[in-house]
């Protein structure tokens, strides 16, 4: 396994490598709405052809799980929850980047005993390769549903859960962030393994063409899982504003 060097603050713990790829994920998703905004044309080219195809993608996404009316509301929220994922995803595999650490960092906990344990330091990543990242995300996601439940109509929030099925209503809000962040999590946690397992081997058999297919699988499989987490999201969130 990999080091990731750490800071303590308060009794919590941060992980410096996830903090890293999280605001490098953020600039990036910042730049792109900049830069796509700032000279916006009638018949759009480059950079602002893309960012329209991703939100007329987006709106898809929101069509899926709400009114006509209601999907517009919710379209910029799926389309910057899906670009964050997307880039979140897919920096790691295109960027992850793996050093030995020669001398010890006690105060980012690279003791030696650590490093002696551990085949190299890992300072970049994708966030979404931590499970704090994803149950953190999925977490926002079924507070706020909750929120916009309560918000539409508190009597028809209160009436689903006072009836008998309350014990499996129950079970099943406390299974959805779980399963909603293990699936995004798992995903792109074992595709990154395997990559630093590969490029660790060093066999030209292996870091050749074989470590191309699986650059590419990957690729995909992050687009794919920003796309199932983000739709999830937006039944989550429509399942409580149903009024029936």
């Amino acid at each position: 396994m990999e080091l990731t060097p750490k800071v303590e603050f308060m009794n919590l713990t941060f992980d410096v490598t996830v903090m890293i790829g999280t605001l490098f994920t953020a600039l990036i998703v910042f730049l792109v709405a900049i830069l796509a905004t700032r000279s916006r044309k009638w018949r759009p080219t480059g950079l602002q052809n893309v960012v329209e195809m991703l939100i007329d993608f987006s709106r898809g996404m929101t069509r899926m799980a709400y009114d006509d009316k209601t999907a517009e509301k919710y379209l910029a929220f799926t389309f910057t929850l899906f670009l964050f994922i997307f880039v979140a995803n897919e920096i790691g595999v295109l960027l992850m980047v793996t050093a030995e650490a020669h001398q010890p960092i006690p105060w980012l906990g690279l003791t030696e005993e650590a490093l002696e344990e551990n085949h190299g330091v890992s300072w970049f990543r994708s966030p979404t390769a931590d499970l704090n990242v994803t149950l953190a995300m999925a977490i926002a996601v079924a507070l706020y549903s909750h929120f916009a439940g309560i918000r539409s109509s508190f009597k028809n929030y209160v009436g689903h859960y006072l009836s008998p099925l309350l014990p499996i209503h129950l079970i099943e809000e406390f299974s959805k962030p779980l399963t909603h962040a293990m699936r995004l999590w798992a995903n792109i946690f074992a595709g990154e393994i395997l990559i630093t397992v590969m490029l660790t081997m060093g066999s030209p058999w292996i870091t050749g063409a074989p470590l191309l297919v699986w650059i590419g699988f990957s690729l995909f499989v992050g687009v794919i899982q920003a796309y199932i987490f983000t739709v999830l999201a937006n039944v989550y969130i429509s399942q409580k504003l149903a009024h029936h």
